[in-house]
């Protein structure tokens, strides 16, 4: 039976991903919020496109960051969990950093504005996704090589 030794660092990994799930519920109250605003009814996902109006354009904007962030999430959260084994604080920090992005393209995005632009103020959240998928990646090859 094979076992390993996780650094204690790793508990800042765990504090990071922690950080993910009450993004998710940010994200949550955000969306309730611009919902009861524009008057978009339960099931409706999305303000009908006939809905031309500021306040459903807002909600709309709101839910696709939302939705946004539920399809970066899995990845983003696998692949802090897999590089904190090898690089427990900077996972971590990457991690946090990733968290605090999603947050700043969440406000951005959720402002509406011609396209949804706002977005772009939060786009840095990219960097650290791609430097966590990097250094899990490395860690996986580091532990088949042995390096």
């Amino acid at each position: 039976m094979a076992s390993f030794t996780v650094d204690p660092n790793y508990g800042y990994v765990l504090i990071a991903a922690t950080s993910t799930f009450l993004m998710n519920f940010v994200h949550i109250s955000n969306t309730g919020k611009y919902r009861k605003t524009a008057k978009v009814p339960y099931p409706l996902t999305y303000a009908p496109a006939d809905r031309t109006d500021e306040a459903a354009h807002k909600f709309n904007c709101a839910q696709r960051s939302h939705a946004n962030f539920i399809e970066n999430q899995v990845s983003a959260l696998g692949a802090l969990l897999i590089a904190g084994l090898r690089y427990p604080v900077t996972a971590a920090a990457m991690g946090a950093g990733w968290t605090v992005m999603r947050y700043v393209y969440m406000v951005g995005y959720s402002q509406g504005g011609e396209q949804g632009k706002g977005r772009y103020k939060g786009i840095a959240f990219w960097l650290f996704q791609l430097g966590l998928l990097g250094m899990s990646g490395y860690t996986g090859a580091a532990l088949v090589m042995g390096w």
